[in-house]
């Protein structure tokens, strides 16, 4: 157990920076070592073996948690750096730093907690007190010791009671661009979506065509399309911001650009000419509305099992097969359709994706167009758009609707799409914690037992401080994913580790404000409790926990040496 010292002017910031940047340091030859490990146990003929991997699971997602906290630790002493000189590093900046470092170092030598049953240890990786040695350092020892303390969570905690209204619990280091995009998209979630969710929730309502008519006008739909093609040719940081705040009010509407910006990234990446001239200036207006067909039931992740097939005859293909967990696929006007052309073409050689259209559908007839049908799965949450599941029998695409033309490319032009999509997922996981924080938050100070408001309790402040820097860490690995993007660097690595760490953050905030709340959290009029379940789903769609762990872990292996 390492106890808190007081901070000394040794630990001033710009000390602290100096220190955050020695122990990543440190970290990266850990990170190695246990690379080194992890692969003496999965490899096989100087090749890294799939079975082996799939064995050592404990070993190989450890792998990927560990390297998660290193690039998340990373991203925020970047984020100390940038403010610095800025004179943005203020005693709220400083103590969301000290503690996320803190707190993390400690877990990196005790255990990361892949989940809340699952403690991923040194010795699970194969590191021995010998590798550890590389964090037995100075600046790693000040960094422990004046980090998750009291005095620290205590500065964010009455930083939080004085600065209720503020955005975000420190500065979050967007420039002013961005900035008054956060300013803009609060201002609409408060006032058209943060009245009404809680009852679309309960009463499982879709969101109003009104809702969406306004998001248009807000530009939402083509944020990051070219503006050649009627969209405002932004960037993924962008995406994230509008994402975020969004979901902060209502996870169905920040999901509802998810759909757009699949489709989209789609087009542009493997679309023809004549494809994207026709759909992506009526997907950035908000004139269609696409959803994304591609998981199948008894497949999951496994898409390369897909079976749903599409025969070309003559000028259309007839589309024959079964789809569920389709998001939002009523009101859709365009389906990026997976499906299989070539079934003599095993795993995912044979895929491609059709460009879809189909008639906007209603709740008394869903699929109003041949050869369709589907039934609505009821969900926990995650609701606004509804859950289908989907039976295509003979449904006609047009054939100059096979994406790029030329079959056989499905699989590889949705794999340019994954990374914009964990991206967006981890924003919408960042949003959800903060909504979790934020209701956690007012209950905290509203609520008086035993003569005093609940935040008075230090393990109740402690929730609620310890939220506040999982949000900031989650949004700064987030943002860095977005940025690598923007500058067309490969990110699928920072993107996954984004919505990997994002989706356990936001199940732990919203965990602990239901906690804080007591038996009101568990009401269903408490609208935290819509929240503990929209977090939920986080950590399962767009590659559940495990899936994602799992790709991390690869690649990290494929690279090492």
């Amino acid at each position: 157990m390492t106890l808190a010292m007081p901070v000394s002017p040794a630990a001033s910031p710009a000390t602290l920076i100096a220190d955050a940047r020695a122990a990543v340091e440190a970290l990266d030859v850990l990170i190695a070592s246990a690379r080194a490990r992890v692969r003496t146990r999965v490899e096989r003929g100087g090749r890294i073996s799939g079975d082996l991997v799939d064995r050592e699971q404990r070993a190989a997602h450890g792998l990927a948690w560990l390297a998660t906290y290193v690039e998340a630790l990373r991203e925020m002493a970047a984020y100390a750096e940038r403010l610095e000189p800025e004179g943005k590093f203020g005693p709220v900046e400083e103590a969301i730093v000290r503690i996320a470092f803190g707190e993390y170092l400690e877990q990196v030598q005790g255990g990361i907690p892949m989940n809340q049953g699952e403690i991923v240890r040194p010795s699970d990786l194969g590191l021995s007190k010998g590798d550890l040695a590389v964090l037995d350092t100075p600046e790693v020892a000040r960094l422990v010791a004046t980090g998750n303390t009291a005095e620290n969570r205590a500065v964010l905690t009455a930083a939080m009671r004085r600065d209720a209204g503020k955005l975000t619990v420190g500065e979050d280091g967007l420039d002013d661009t961005l900035a008054q995009f956060r300013v803009e998209m609060r201002k609409f979630a408060v006032d058209e979506v943060l009245p009404h969710a809680h009852e679309w929730h309960l009463k499982n309502d879709y969101i109003p065509l009104e809702v969406i008519g306004k998001l248009a006008e807000l530009g939402v739909f083509g944020l990051t399309i070219p503006e050649d093609f009627g969209g405002l040719g932004l960037g993924k940081e962008s995406m994230c911001v509008v994402s975020e705040e969004l979901s902060r009010a209502y996870i169905g509407v920040g999901s509802l650009g998810t759909r757009s910006e699949i489709a989209a990234e789609l087009i542009l990446g493997g679309g023809t000419e004549e494809q994207k001239a026709e759909w992506l200036p009526r997907i950035a207006s908000g004139e269609v509305l696409p959803t994304a067909v591609f998981t199948e039931p008894n497949t999951g992740s496994d898409l390369g099992s897909l079976r749903t097939r599409a025969v070309r005859e003559g000028d259309v293909y007839k589309v024959s097969g079964n789809k569920t967990w389709i998001t939002h696929p009523v009101r859709a006007d365009l389906m990026t359709l997976l499906v299989r052309t070539n079934p003599a073409e095993p795993g995912y050689k044979g895929l491609s994706m059709l460009l879809a259209p189909k008639p906007r559908g209603t709740d008394a007839e869903p699929f109003p167009a041949k050869g369709m049908s589907g039934g609505e799965i009821e969900v926990l949450g995650y609701r606004g758009m509804k859950e289908y599941e989907i039976a295509f029998d003979g449904f006609e695409v047009p054939a100059g609707n096979l994406l790029g033309g030329v079959e056989g490319q499905g699989f590889k032009q949705l794999m340019q799409t994954f990374e914009s999509a964990r991206i967006q997922t981890a924003a919408r996981a960042v949003g959800v914690a903060q909504s979790a924080l934020d209701l956690g938050l007012k209950y905290a100070q509203d609520r008086v037992q035993f003569g005093k408001a609940l935040i008075e309790f230090p393990r109740v402040a402690d929730k609620l401080a310890m939220m506040a820097v999982e949000v900031m860490i989650a949004r700064q690995l987030t943002y860095f994913a977005a940025r690598q993007k923007d500058h067309d660097k490969r990110c699928d690595l920072e993107a996954g580790m984004a919505k990997l760490l994002g989706a356990r953050v936001a199940w732990a905030a919203a965990d602990n404000a239901l906690q804080i709340h007591g038996g009101n959290g568990f009401a269903l009029e408490y609208p935290v409790s819509r929240v503990l379940c929209d977090a939920r789903i986080l950590n399962i769609f767009e590659g559940a926990a495990e899936i994602q762990a799992q790709v991390i872990a690869r690649r990290l292996l494929d690279g090492a040496n």
